[in-house]
């Protein structure tokens, strides 16, 4: 019996080997086709990675078709870099999370100089206006979306249009907001002397060797990044992202990555190998709306009937999509980019945490 024992134990590696589908590739592959995913997935669990495999076009023009090593634009994932960098500084006792804007931007001319707080921005609870006033792709296609369309230094998005009144008192409103986030990157350049893209590349990426990772400017061209397309509701098709200059989300979301990468910096940060247990601690006490800093913390998130904590970053602007889903100490985290905006990555990452939970 031994031999036949072997026999087909090497018949059911052999068939793993050489592709046979299990339970997640199933499920994420008739997923991906019900939603007309674009994009790249990766699944790791504490063993290594379970699952990686990038589906659909990263260029409809000449279907040029999406790979591991694709790049893809990721949004609001930036501000988990932002306030990670900000988190090392804290660090380092060059910030103090309690003090105003005015400790470190002795110019900013905003009402919230002498009354928002690091710690305000850090989770969105500034009061400041809110510079994305473009609620619609309706309205988007009408009047364009005027912060984005014209090329703006970061000295000019902070005076024109992160320095108005406050609209609420500070702490008492969550307003997700990328103001906040354009401030706290004027703060980490003005503490440093650097940019913060010099920052950015010291700190995290060249420390991780993070290769396929840094921040977007329209006039370059960046090898394998993939083109970003969202769907148009009243021609029922996908097009081309509006036209705009990408730098402009500055610390808020102007970066780029990989699945790989992105699983680097997510190991890294976690692992405290960024940050020490008492920063990250800070950074993933949630607050109003579950927010924590530059996070979404979900303290009793249950998937299939057990209860878990998730930290959760997602991005998106127009087309570009991404989302990074970690469950804390179970060692799973769940990395998705996309270059078209079809799908929910909310919904499919907690799909796929429910096909591997166990």
């Amino acid at each position: 019996m031994k031999p036949l024992i072997v026999l087909l134990t090497l018949i059911v590696y052999a068939g793993n080997l050489f592709g046979q589908p299990s339970t997640l590739d199933s499920f994420i592959d008739s997923f991906t086709l019900k939603n007309n995913f674009n994009g790249t997935i990766l699944v790791q669990q504490k063993s290594g990675k379970a699952y990686q495999k990038s589906f659909g076009l990263a260029n409809f023009q000449f279907k040029v078709p999406n790979k591991i090593e694709t790049k893809y634009k990721i949004a609001s994932i930036t501000k988990l870099f932002t306030s990670v960098l900000i988190m090392q500084l804290v660090e380092k006792d060059k910030l103090d999370l309690n003090k105003t804007i005015n400790n470190y931007l002795p110019d900013y001319k905003g009402e919230g100089a002498g009354k928002v707080t690091i710690r305000h921005l850090l989770n969105h609870t500034s009061g400041m206006a809110n510079i994305d006033t473009v609620k619609s792709i309706e309205s988007a296609l009408k009047s364009g979306i005027p912060l984005y369309q014209k090329p703006r230094t970061t000295d000019e998005l902070l005076r024109d249009y992160c320095s108005d009144k406050l609209v609420n008192i500070p702490g008492k409103v969550f307003d997700y907001n990328n103001a906040d986030y354009i401030v706290l990157g004027k703060i980490i350049e003005k503490i440093t002397g650097k940019t913060y893209e010099q920052v950015v590349n010291e700190n995290i990426l060249q420390f991780l060797k993070m290769k396929d990772t840094g921040l977007l400017y329209q006039k370059d061209i960046i090898s394998n990044l993939a083109d970003t397309y969202f769907f148009r509701d009243d021609l029922q098709k996908l097009v081309p992202d509006l036209p705009v200059y990408i730098e402009n989300w500055y610390a808020a979301g102007s970066m780029y990555s990989t699945v790989n990468d992105l699983l680097l910096f997510s190991d890294a940060l976690f692992g405290h190998r960024l940050l020490k247990e008492a920063s990250l601690t800070r950074m993933f006490t949630p607050g109003l709306d579950e927010y924590g800093y530059g996070v979404w913390v979900h303290d009793d998130y249950k998937i299939k009937d057990k209860v878990f904590r998730i930290v959760k970053r997602p991005g998106r602007i127009m087309g570009a999509q991404s989302m990074l889903f970690h469950i804390l100490g179970e060692g799973t985290t769940i990395i998705i980019l996309s270059n078209t905006g079809t799908t929910s990555l909310d919904d499919f990452a907690v799909q796929i945490a429910k096909q591997i939970i166990q």
